[in-house]
């Protein structure tokens, strides 16, 4: 085990852990991340808002890092000190990155299925500038269909390059990825064919802004007015453990399960996520409990305090305050 210090705090940690899930075990002071995830391999190192500053190396060689270092990808050191929160050169970097992700990004949080559960609506919330310097036109993109599935959004892209991963390593063959290059660079798939396979799904999952939403939920309703429910079911190609997303007795849409972080923890087929709407499909385990800020977190029901009274009695406390004011 390695000893590092990040932004002050003492975190011990196995050789090879990167300064990101240092602090994710640390439980504070954590760099945000667009395009790392845990599960999948390669993620890492490309949107640059987890950006860090390592002021001391080691203990062998304590000399600081000249540069600001990406925290997904650079591994920690035994002596390592690190800084995120107290740099003012990280969080003024981070911001400039923010506005950078925000040139092209259209205002579409009124109508878009990802506002309420979106990372980049949370990152340009805390790091971002109330206004944007940009004055030029926005660059847009010809509309492409991925199929019945998938929804794919392109202006809303920031390259993060998880749905490429989740196609890599989830999938026989992958049919999409980012073609051109520089501002013209977009998610599409090879001569307009469409994403069938049994995991193009979780590409939905993974995808930390609006760029590709599920065609089957589609403007049904926001996610903070459904409720979300732990179920599983028996899955010949999954886990089957899912979270179901309900709206009265409805089943608006399916969800893999995700941790503290917005990360999948198990991945599941277009089986459990498309064809499975109905509550009979399923074993409901319970509320679903969101660990992650945001406003679906709120109004589900959780930690509520029983009142000590019962219902007559706070009748006849009313009545009784009603007899006071006419009496007066």
């Amino acid at each position: 085990m390695i000893k590092v210090y990040i932004d002050g705090d003492l975190i011990e940690v196995e050789e090879g852990t990167t300064i990101l899930n240092a602090a994710r075990k640390l439980g504070k002071h954590v760099p945000p991340a667009m395009c790392y995830y845990t599960k999948l391999h390669g993620t890492g190192g490309k949107c640059r808002v987890c950006l860090v500053k390592v002021s001391k190396g080691s203990e062998k060689d304590p000399r600081p890092m000249p540069k600001l270092v990406a925290s997904c990808s650079t591994q920690c050191m035994d002596g390592m000190e690190v800084q995120n929160e107290t740099s003012p050169e990280v969080l003024d970097a981070r911001k400039g990155v923010v506005e950078f992700l925000l040139i092209n990004h259209p205002l579409d949080c009124p109508v878009c299925d990802q506002a309420g559960e979106c990372h980049l609506q949370d990152l340009s919330f805390e790091h971002g500038d109330n206004q944007s310097r940009y004055e030029f036109e926005r660059r847009t993109f010809e509309k492409r269909d991925l199929g019945p599935l998938i929804q794919l959004h392109m202006t809303r892209c920031i390259l993060c390059y998880r749905c490429v991963h989740v196609a890599d390593e989830l999938t026989n063959g992958r049919i999409h990825g980012v073609l051109n290059r520089g501002d013209v660079s977009e998610i599409s798939t090879y001569i307009e064919q469409a994403v069938e396979n049994d995991f193009s799904g979780n590409m939905i999952d993974v995808c930390p802004v609006g760029a590709l939403t599920d065609k089957t939920f589609r403007f049904k309703s926001r996610v903070w007015f459904t409720k979300p429910m732990d179920a599983h079911r028996d899955c010949q190609k999954c886990s089957g453990k899912v979270t179901l997303w309900f709206q009265g007795e409805d089943v608006l849409r399916v969800t893999s399960r995700k941790d503290k972080w917005g990360e999948s923890e198990e991945f599941i087929c277009n089986e459990c996520r498309f064809e499975k709407k109905k509550t009979g499909d399923w074993i409901i385990e319970g509320l679903r409990k969101i660990d992650r800020h945001s406003v679906i977190a709120q109004n589900h029901n959780l930690n509520i305090i029983k009142p000590n009274y019962i219902m007559p009695e706070s009748l006849s406390i009313d009545e009784s305050i009603k007899k006071d004011e006419t009496n007066k």
